[in-house]
Formats: C-alpha cells, structure tokens, sequence
C-alpha cells in the first residue's frame, strides 16, 4: 500500500466510525500533513482517492466535505409471494424477538425502537416529572375515550404536514400505533375475511391478522416504489378482499417509499373496487428531508383511509401513545376502542401534548433525523464490507431500519442460532410473511449510536452468514 493510500484508509475510516460525518467539513491539506506527516502531494492524492469513490467533494474556497452514501449498487429484489391467501404463522419468532427486546446480554441488532439517549429528549422527562408532581389529580382519572383534546388538536396541527387537514374530533387517541392498526382491521374485517399486505409486512400487523382469524394476501413489492399497483388489481378481481394494508412512506422492513403518483393511484384503485385502506404511517416523521412525504389519506375525499400513527418510533415505544384518524368509520371503530382497552392512559397524552406544543417535538425530530441519515450511511458501508457478495441492501429516505437480501444460502433463521453463541441478535426475514419467507434476509437498526462493538457485531453476521455460503457451496463439489 503506497503512502497516500494508507492516508486514504485513515480518512475513510474515520468517516465510516462517524468521527467525520456527513456534511462536516475535513480536515484542510495542511493540516493532514502535520497530523500524519506526509507531504502535500500526498494528502492532496489521498483526498482525490476519496472524491473518486463519491466520499467526499471538493468546494472552492471552502475545503473538503462529506458526501451521504450512494444509494447501493444492489437492492433487495422485487418479492413474489403465494397468489393466493394465507394463513399467518411465525408466531413463535415473534414472541421471542419481543421477549429479547430488554435483554442485557445480548446486542439487538434488529430491533425497531429509536434511540432513546438523545439531549432533544429531556424536556419531556421534565414535562412527565412536572405532571406527577401536580397537585392536579385529574391526571390519574379516566381521559375521554376518544382522547386528550389536547393531545387530538395537536396530532391535527402535525398532519398538516403530510398533507391531511383533520379536525381534533377526527382523531381518536389509542395505547400505541399498533392498538390502532388492531382497531382499523377490526373494524373493517370478521373471521376469515381477506387482506391485501405489502410483501415483507411488519410482523406486528401480521399477528392482528393471525389474532383475529384474517388472512393475508401478499402482494408483490419493489424496494423502490412499494406494493405493485398492477398485481394489487389483479388481486382485487381475483379475491374478495375486505382491506388493503400499507406502510407505504418509510416502509418498515423494506424501507421503500411510494412515490406520490403512486400513492395516489392506490386510493383510486381502492375506490374503484370500494375498499378501504388502512395506511400505516408511524415512520413518516422521520424524514430525512422537508416536506416530508404525503400520506395516501392526504387524497382520501371520501373517508376510506383509516391512518394510523403515533410517537413510538420518534419519541419513545413506553409512552404508548398512538392514534387513528379512522374516516367513515370512526363510530365503529370507537366501538372497538371501548371493547379493547377504553381510554388510553392520560398523564403520557397530557405530556406529549405539552411537548409537541412547545416546539419540542419539531427539534427533536431535526436532530434525531440527521443523526439516522448519518447512521444509515455508516451501516450500509458496514453491510458492504462485511456481508456475503452480491447482498441487496435497502436505501431509506427516513427511519431507522435497514433491510438486507442475502444470498439464498443463508438462512437467517439458523443463521440467529449461531449467532446467540456471540451473544447478537437479529431479526430474520421470516419474521415479516405470512407464510415465513424471506428467510434470506434480516432487518437491522442504525438508531443507536453506531459504536466499534456494534461495527465489530455487523462483522460477527457478515463472517458467519459467509461461512454459510461456504459450506452450501462445498455440499455441491
């Protein structure tokens, strides 16, 4: 290795470990050449290194900044699910990714909770602390079954931002997005009744449907553009399907947001066969850039969009505070909130409505955004480096979650199991179908802080999802 591209090498990494992160500015020639004693010529050939590989660019007058990542060259493929309706298992999957979720001895790489360490955060301990220690009791009395009106009028003011105008009485609060999600499909479905999913589908969701007797139809999906409005056609003549459920900005496992047009197209597809769509929006917010993108409800002129969301993926998952904008069918689906677990808690309503007034939530979301864009970067350059040839790699414009299509060798099922013996964690891909595919394929989170024990963890999953490979590859000689 020349000199120049050991000074290379040390700048890459220092990028890839965040110590140089997007949009900061490098180091100028001068300076590398004193810190690592080289010449000029030498810096100035490591720093075109850089450019040649999109790393960094070069302002005038200005210095050296770092570039965001490039999209990756291979993205997970378009799924292909069954053609017809399933019954959903994985249950046992589930319930041992979510009895892993506090586990202090293993490092959860797969997880979907944000990060919780952020300084942006304080102000809403201060707010909770403040409310318990009122003299004000009415805190710990039943709060209208519909929700804090306050909480109500400041969930509307948000969802001017994707393009919604909700009145506060079109709300209804509910104990965390996943209660909604529950609530819309019960309101639209019964026993053995037919739902369109996007393939892979948030697990959650899919155990809503296990729950409630429904089957799942999946529908083909690009890691670009989302659910394929062509096959959805297709199904909607074929089956006679009660709901079509999306995530469609910010896709959670496959980290895909449907361009507006398209988001467009499936109201009308849905109206055109007069079906409802429950639209699962809890990673909107979280966009890496402004306007943050429209929700298909935003077109909803006739109430057929149930819109589900709340604050576990941007402010903290304890709080379990959701909502549902439920349209035609908010009177029902009140029904279903009463049934279920009548009013949500008050005080964690009472503190997010203060949090989110005062301006709180809005700079929190700043920061947390840039930190996961930078986070993002940094995971998938990990991913490239360590994990098998050839794996597709999702590219999210939002959230946290990164999803990653292995080579068909490697069973991430098994693949967990051998990885419990260096105490990590993962979620497979299985995880995320009706019918447990995709078991080439895991989730990952960049939330967290993106320390050298967890870049030393992605390199434990690549190393033995590669050793798979390997041993397929020898059982053919």
């Amino acid at each position: 290795m020349t000199r120049y591209e050991e000074v290379a090498t040390i700048l890459r990494e220092r990028i890839e470990h965040g110590i140089y992160r997007v949009g900061d500015r490098l180091p100028s020639i001068r300076a590398v050449c004193q810190e690592l004693d080289v010449s000029i010529s030498t810096a100035q050939e490591a720093y075109r290194q850089l450019m040649d590989v999109a790393l960094i660019e070069s302002r005038p007058k200005s210095g050296y900044f770092v570039l965001p990542s490039r999209a990756p060259s291979v993205l997970p493929s378009v799924s292909r699910p069954a053609q017809r309706p399933l019954d959903v298992s994985q249950w046992d999957q589930v319930l041992e990714l979510v009895a892993t979720q506090r586990d202090d001895d293993r490092l959860l790489l797969g997880r979907g909770v944000p990060n919780l360490e952020y300084e942006t955060l304080r102000p809403l301990s201060k707010i909770l602390a403040g409310l318990h220690r009122s003299t004000d009791l009415n805190g710990f009395n039943y709060d209208k079954l519909g929700g804090s009106p306050e909480l109500r009028e400041q969930v509307a003011r948000l969802a001017i931002a994707s393009g919604c105008l909700l009145h506060p009485d079109d709300i209804m609060v509910t104990t965390g997005c996943q209660e909604a999600l529950a609530i819309a499909l019960r309101t639209l479905t019964e026993p053995g009744d037919v739902v369109a999913v996007d393939s892979p589908s948030f697990y959650g969701t899919m155990q809503i449907l296990k729950a409630n007797g429904l089957k799942a139809l999946e529908i083909p999906t690009d890691p670009q553009t989302g659910i394929s409005l062509e096959a959805l056609e297709l199904a909607l003549e074929q089956w006679p399907i009660r709901a079509i459920q999306v995530t469609p900005t910010y896709n959670n496992p496959l980290g895909y947001t449907m361009p507006e047009a398209r988001k467009r197209a499936l109201f009308q597809l849905a109206q055109r066969f007069d079906v409802a769509i429950i639209e699962d929006d809890i990673y909107g917010d979280l966009s890496f850039s402004l306007p943050r993108p429209r929700t298909v409800k935003s077109f909803d002129d006739d109430g057929r969009v149930m819109l589900c969301s709340g604050f576990s993926k941007t402010v903290g998952p304890g709080l379990r505070v959701g909502w549902l904008a439920p349209g035609r069918y908010r009177d029902q689906a009140l029904h279903m909130k009463y049934v279920s677990t009548g009013a949500s808690a008050t005080l964690p309503q009472l503190a997010v409505a203060e949090f989110v007034a005062k301006g709180h939530y809005e700079r929190h979301l700043r920061f947390a955004t840039r930190q996961y864009q930078r986070q993002r970067d940094i995971m998938i350059s990990w991913v490239q480096r360590y994990f098998p040839e050839g794996s597709g790699i999702s590219y999210p414009e939002g959230s946290f979650l990164l999803w990653v299509e292995l080579p068909a060798a490697v069973d991430c099922v098994r693949l967990n199991e051998r990885l419990a013996q260096h105490a990590i964690h993962v979620a497979p891909g299985s995880l995320f179908s009706a019918s447990g595919k995709f078991r080439q394929c895991l989730r990952l989170n960049y939330a967290f802080t993106l320390t050298p024990s967890i870049e030393a963890a992605v390199r434990t999953v690549g190393e033995l999802a590669t050793e798979m490979v390997e041993e397929a590859q020898a059982s053919l000689i």
